[in-house]
């Protein structure tokens, strides 16, 4: 899928305004090296170059890494694939905001993530948990059904899982699991009734993909019609968002 970073920054940015809580979970300390696992257009990953850390910023898309070494030319970033990277150096500590719901291969990256970590390194990170947006995901293909699109409808875009499910993977990899937490987070979309709108045109095209561009505005136009009873709250509008947030150790 391809990102637009400009976009993402612009009306999206929640994405790593929640994630600077997470940092606190990171705990940096001055001198460790740390890897940013999906770092997006590098925010988070100066964040953490600000707490004193050695950091790398990694993430598939080349657009978003181009725009955050154009923003952040201090700090080193690459483009790499999060389900098959390697470095030769090991880490301290490995953290991940937001990026491992959209990684499929799941062992992959936690294997990938393993190999990058010294002995007692931590693995810190959030992502979507089981039923994140739920609410949308269901009233998009609702829509979807209704105007025919049955195989769209059927489209996996992201892996949810539940709390137990995640932790055991990462067991299974060697991790030793010191902290996992899943809860509800109502998260604000920006430009009221037209939040959903451009939720899905930036996070879920996806779903979108063969719909002629006057159908897709209609279709939008009856998804947010949708959502409305549950997601606008006196004028702004929420996303039913469920974070599933944890601290791994490689043993």
């Amino acid at each position: 899928m391809k990102w637009n970073a400009e976009l993402y920054d612009d009306k999206h940015s929640f994405v790593f305004q929640y994630g600077e809580n997470v940092l606190e979970l990171l705990g940096a300390k001055s001198g460790e090296r740390i890897l940013d696992l999906g770092c997006g257009t590098g925010y988070l990953t100066h964040q953490i170059k600000e707490q004193g850390a050695i950091v790398t910023g990694i993430d598939a898309s080349p657009d978003m890494i181009a725009k955050a070494k154009k923003t952040y030319p201090d700090v080193k970033f690459s483009v790499a694939d999060g389900a098959n990277f390697h470095f030769d150096d090991k880490f301290d500590a490995v953290f991940s905001n937001a990026t491992l719901h959209w990684i499929k291969n799941v062992d992959a990256v936690i294997k990938s993530v393993y190999d990058s970590l010294k002995p007692g390194g931590r693995f810190v990170a959030e992502m979507g948990g089981k039923g994140n947006v739920k609410q949308l995901i269901a009233a998009t293909r609702q829509v979807l059904r209704q105007h025919g699109y049955d195989k769209q409808a059927e489209t996996e875009v992201w892996y949810f899982p539940s709390l137990s499910e995640y932790t055991s993977r990462l067991e299974a990899h060697g991790f030793r699991v010191t902290y996992a937490a899943h809860f509800d987070r109502k998260t604000p979309l920006q430009d009221g009734d037209q939040g959903v709108a451009k939720w899905i045109t930036m996070f879920a095209p996806l779903y979108l993909i063969g719909v002629p561009k006057a159908e897709k505005q209609q279709m939008l136009t009856e998804v947010t019609a949708l959502l409305e009873p549950y997601y606008n709250e006196n004028g702004q509008w929420y996303a039913d968002y469920k974070r599933l947030r944890f601290i791994a150790i490689k043993e």
